[in-house]
This record gives C-alpha cells, structure tokens and sequence, in this order.
C-alpha cells in the first residue's frame, strides 16, 4: 500500500499516490462522483491524488492543486479565529453574545439575552439555524443574516438543553469576528489563518476562486442525470458557517497539522495557544447515535469515539460539492478528501483504510437495518417535522414507515425544489433507518421525546413536530408548534 515509519514499536504506513489515486478513482466511479481530491498528511509529510474532472462539460481534469468548497468544514475555521479572540483576552466564550453584538435578536427575547458564545460553537443556543437567505455580495451580508434572526431564529428548545446543528450559530461568531477585529470575516481569516499557514491555494469567494484551478459542483437533473450546479456558490451571509471557502485538499490537511501540533507552527509562532487547542477537542455535548457524525460536539470539532483514537473531525457540503476531514491528533494523522458531485459516503470507505494503516484506528462499520426490526410504537414516530428550509413526513408503511423530506422556502430557492420518499424500519425503540443506502450509507434518524409522541427527529438538526392542522410553510414559532416561552412542544 506504501511505504512506512517506525513511532515507538508499531510500523505506520503512509499510502503511496498511486494507491490513493486508484482508490480514489474507484470509489468515485461508484459513487457517481465527477472529480475528486485527497491529501493524506503523517508528521511533516503529504501524500495526495486526484480522479476526475472539475466540470463535466468542459472536462477538466481534476488535479492536487485544484480547489473545492469544504463547506461547513469552514466551521472549524471560523471556530479557530474564536478561539484566538479568546487567547487575547477580548472574548469570554461563557459571556452572552449580547456581550458582543448588543444588538443580537432571536424570535425568543430570553433566549436573545441568554445564548452563550459557547452554545454557538457547540451548536447547543437552542434556535433554529438553516438560514440561508441572500443579503447581497457586499461586506454587510453577514451582519444581514445576523439581523434577520430577529424574525426568522425560531426557538426550538431551551438554550443548553441538546444539540442542534445551527448553520446561523456560525453566522453570529462570523459577526462576533468582525466586530471585535474591524475586519470582514474573510480579511481576518486571511490575516489570521491563511497566511501564518503558508496556505497559497485558499478562496473565500467565487472572485478569489476564477484565480485558480476550480471545482464546479454538480447536482442531479430532473431526469436524474449529473449536471452543472445552477451557481456556484451560496450567499456570502452564510460564509463564516461554510457556503463560500475553497482550498486544495493539501491546504486542508495543512490547517488540521496545526491543530495536530496543538497550535504550534513550524517557525515557532503560535496559530493558538496550547489551551484552546485543547481545548476546541474536548466534548461539550453529546450528540444523538445517528451513525457518520460522531458521538460528541467540541468547540468546532466533531469527536469519534472509534478505536484507537480520538478522533476529529468535520464534513461539508455546499451546492453540489461535499467534503470530509478526519484527524487524529495523538498519532498527527489527518486526511482530506473534496468531492465536485455524486454521494460522498462512498469516500468512508477510503478514510477506513487510510486511518487504519496510518493511525491504527478502527473506523466502525457503517449501520445496517435489522433482519428482523424490533416491534415499537408507531405513534411515537408518525407525523410532521418540519423547519423553515425542510418538512419531513413519517406514515406508517407496509414494512414499517415512509419518510418523505421536501425543501422550503431560500432552501429551495438556492439549491433546488426537492421531494425525496424512503423507506425506513426501525433500529430501536427511538431510532429509524433507511432500508436503502446511499453512497453505502444508510441514513438514520434519532427521535427525541419522553411521552408517547417524539418532540424531534433528529438529523444533526433537531426538527420539531408540527401541530396537526399547522402549515410547514408558514414561519414563526406557532408554525412548528413550539411554545416560545417553555421550548416544549404543544
């Protein structure tokens, strides 16, 4: 597979290029992937390939120095310049947001005052968070979408209760940034970030991307077929959580070395300190047992309790590109890989062998549904959940439940109307997976709820149940039948 160093008395073996661009080109055959990227990093040495092409109607070869988007990848950036901010004393993560953007409002005036920086890094504030409504190319698009959370930041439960996946968390620290550096959230990762790295392949926009070598995302087509992304990139307002950086894979396992190195850089000088390295790893909440996210939420990082660990991490997925990043600190094992279209689960199954030979850590296997599916009461899952971007359905089924999700609202604007029916059997008494997989993935849903109705099903984000009669189109906390002032579902 390659060659091998010796830490301590087990053999690591870092892939050679050429396997990587075998497996790479294999997978993305199966998956359906366009082109494809992967960097896989060892102490000071990479190792990289790429398959494919950047576009498939110019067809463009994909290279190592072509750019992706790494989508909420990003977070872990963003959540880097936070901590920094921490180190020089001007941001107290256990101060309210308030403390710093004075103006901060949600739909819920208690939860307004009381969200900490911290719940927003942990994605735990409580408020409703795939926001993803244009406010234009200029410097005030994020303070924008910060302001709109005012009308449109639906409380869903207590702040601090769970966890939620809130993309408009990431907004507000990407405004915390620029209000306590008097820069734009793309001057400050420049600044702070991209140039103290060495990083020479990094875009913060689509003028930034035409620069380089670039990925263009693909999607299906009405009739099913891969075709170009309708733009290419998502509204700036939504930067700071992931809807506009692009970089090579290369560059990517580069940011993760310095996490690795517990902010230490090669000249001496420091990306963040020793502490808030350490402290972005440690688990601040617990996240639901739904398969490829992990088992907790750090300060930015996903955590993975896999054997032979610990591991970090973070996904993304912008408009027809997705993304993943695995690290493993104590071994200083890291791999990206950047994808233009097709099912990104294909691609765990290279991170397994990568981090196995790399790191010796056993990536589980991925869920499968059970032969025989346990009896559960049918009326703890069956209804409508839905948020301001998503409406999903649960009806009981022949074989045991029908899922049916469609897109809503700017979601839909962006990314396309969509309408998507699965069948899924029950896991356990709380938990449904799909009978199909997808990309080798079988998606599986987390149902939150201690009487006899779940009050969420939970996909990284926590979706309320609907009220019976109510309109998943409608906006405002009546609308997903939240009492806004107890967080509990009516």
């Amino acid at each position: 597979m390659g060659r091998s160093d010796v830490s301590g008395a087990a053999a690591r073996t870092l892939p050679t290029p050429e396997y990587l661009a075998t497996r790479l080109g294999e997978l993305a055959k199966r998956g359906n992937i366009p082109g494809a990227s992967v960097a896989v990093r060892m102490g000071d040495e990479t190792v990289s390939a790429a398959t494919g092409v950047l576009d498939t109607e110019i067809g463009y070869p994909a290279t190592t120095e072509s750019i992706f988007q790494i989508g909420s990848i990003t977070k872990v950036w963003t959540a880097t310049l936070i901590m920094q901010l921490v180190d020089e004393g001007v941001l107290d993560l256990d101060a309210p947001v308030r403390t710093f953007l004075p103006g901060f409002k949600l739909v819920d005036e208690t939860a307004s005052a009381s969200v900490t920086v911290r719940q927003l890094l942990c994605h735990t504030a409580g408020f409703e968070g795939d926001i993803f409504e244009e406010f234009g190319p200029g410097d005030d698009a994020v303070a924008g979408l910060v302001g709109h959370l005012a009308d449109h930041g639906n409380r869903l439960f207590a702040p601090g209760e769970m966890f939620s996946y809130c993309n408009s968390g990431y907004v507000a620290l990407g405004r915390i940034v620029e209000v306590l550096t008097g820069q734009t959230w793309e001057a400050t990762l420049r600044e702070r970030i991209t140039v103290p790295l060495g990083l020479t392949r990094v875009a913060s926009g689509a003028a930034e991307a035409i620069l380089h070598r670039v990925a263009i995302g693909h999607v299906a087509g009405p009739d099913g077929t891969t075709v170009k992304a309708p733009v290419w990139q998502m509204p700036r307002s939504n930067a700071p959580a992931g809807s506009t950086l692009a970089t090579t894979a290369t560059d990517l396992v580069a940011f993760a070395a310095a996490h690795v190195a517990r902010g230490l850089l090669p000249d001496g000088t420091r990306l963040l300190s020793e502490a808030s390295a350490l402290a972005m790893r440690e688990s601040q909440v617990d996240v639901p047992d739904i398969g490829a996210v992990g088992t907790a939420w750090g300060l930015g990082w996903n955590l993975f309790d896999w054997a032979g660990g610990p591991v970090i991490g973070h996904d993304g997925g912008t408009l027809g590109q997705a993304a993943i990043l695995r690290v493993v600190p104590e071994s200083g094992v890291s791999i990206a890989i950047l994808t233009n279209g097709g099912e990104l689960g294909v691609m765990y199954e290279l991170v397994r062998e990568v981090l196995a030979s790399t790191a010796g850590v056993g990536m589980p296997e991925s869920a499968v549904p059970p032969v025989d599916p346990p009896v559960v009461d049918a009326r703890f899952f069956v209804g409508r959940y839905a948020s301001q971007v998503l409406a999903m359905d649960v009806v009981e089924s022949e074989r045991g439940f029908e899922l049916t999700t469609r897109t809503l609202g700017a979601a839909a604007e962006v990314m396309g109307e969509s309408v998507q029916t699965s069948e899924l059997v029950a896991r356990d008494a709380r938990t449904l997976i799909a009978v199909e997989a997808k990309g080798g993935q079988h998606a599986q849903y987390a149902f939150v709820g201690d009487g006899d109705r779940a009050r969420f099903v939970h996909m990284t984000r926590a979706l309320p149940r609907v009220v019976a009669g109510e309109s998943a189109g409608t906006t405002g906390a009546e609308r997903v039948g939240v009492d806004s002032c107890s967080g509990g579902a009516r």
